[in-house]
């Protein structure tokens, strides 16, 4: 797979400098260039809308949470500038730049057309986020140290045999800058509600994964642990305006959103009452939260519970709150009537 990149290999090779003017020209331009913008929600903006579904996807299937959408964003941007036709004179075809004998590993009919093609956005971008996963793994269990996502880049672009070589990232000037440059934007396409989630455990992987889908919208009874889903309505929950807005909108509510986060590490039940229950033998005062704690809110006692969010640190809550509004960061003194505050657990 080949940087798309203006200057030419003699000049680099000449030319140190020629490398870092490289870099500021791609990074000028990506500022530059105008390209369709979706609405910046679920931590993903700056991305035409027919890749959007695809690139959340791919982030999904993965269970390495260096592997965001932000960063499968930056990359396709940097590999082809979501054009679905783009091919290098080395032979790479498609939105993911994949060569034919790569393809051949990674390609799977993931759009169910009946064909497995680069050239398809969604065979491509499920295709490369399979190929980030499992370079993402081999990185980081091959002791080289460093980024596992700069390892995982120089796999994609050099292969993954050159890492093994030089037991880090080659020094190709290609793969370099590809990875710097990657790296660098991936805060372009990071939606305003995206959390910089730092730490490990199954906390922390939980509020990455349930971050990755701020700014989905909020559906009474859908969502489970596959993801959103269309909800239902009981005569008195899932209504906007008066007509039932859950049966046809593709969403969360509290607990479903909770549910997919921790799972498969942690299954827990399907409602927030039920999800206390599972979790209340291992409480949390409000002055020892960490990061991926439950908090719960109820109208009195353990057998009213009626809503769940995720602590998200820095004194936020992240959440589905009602119908009418989508999964959001907030703070936690304002999530839900700070009267109604019942206490919290940890999973």
């Amino acid at each position: 797979m080949k940087v798309l990149i203006r200057a030419t290999a003699a000049v680099i090779a000449m030319f140190v400098l020629a490398v870092i003017g490289l870099m500021a020209m791609v990074l000028a331009d990506a500022d530059a260039e105008a390209i369709e913008v979706s609405d910046g929600g679920g931590g993903l903006q700056g991305v035409p809308a027919e890749f959007r579904p695809w690139i959340f996807k791919a982030a999904e299937e993965c269970m390495e949470p260096e592997l965001t959408p932000a960063l499968l964003a930056a990359q396709l941007y940097q590999e082809s500038r979501f054009q679905t036709k783009a091919a290098s004179h080395a032979g790479a075809q498609g939105p993911a730049q994949f060569m034919p004998g790569t393809w051949a590993t990674w390609g799977r009919d993931a759009d169910g057309d009946g064909e497995a093609s680069p050239w398809d956005i969604g065979d491509a971008v499920i295709a490369q986020g399979r190929m980030m996963c499992s370079l993402i793994k081999q990185a980081k269990k091959s002791g080289y140290g460093g980024d596992a996502r700069a390892l995982a880049l120089a796999g994609y672009n050099a292969g993954w045999g050159a890492v093994e070589t030089y037991r880090g990232i080659p020094p190709y000037a290609e793969t370099q800058n590809y990875v710097k440059i990657i790296l660098s934007t991936m805060t372009r396409f990071q939606g305003p509600g995206l959390l910089d989630v730092t730490g490990s455990g199954s906390g922390a992987d939980a509020l990455r994964k349930a971050a990755n889908r701020m700014g989905t919208p909020y559906s009474y009874g859908g969502g489970g642990p596959n993801g959103p889903s269309t909800g239902f309505c009981d005569g008195r929950n899932g209504y906007l305006n008066g007509k039932c807005a859950a049966s046809s909108t593709v969403g969360f509510d509290c607990s479903s959103l909770v549910q997919y986060a921790y799972w498969p590490d942690v299954k827990l039940p399907r409602t927030a009452a039920a999800q206390y229950g599972a979790t209340s033998d291992r409480p949390v005062s409000r002055q020892n939260l960490k990061v991926g704690d439950l908090l719960f809110w109820s109208h009195g006692g353990s057998g009213a519970i009626y809503h769940v969010a995720i602590y998200a640190g820095d004194g936020n809550v992240l959440h589905a709150p009602r119908t009418g509004k989508t999964v959001e960061l907030v703070p936690l003194t304002s999530a839900m009537p700070e009267a109604d505050y019942y206490g919290a657990t940890r999973p």
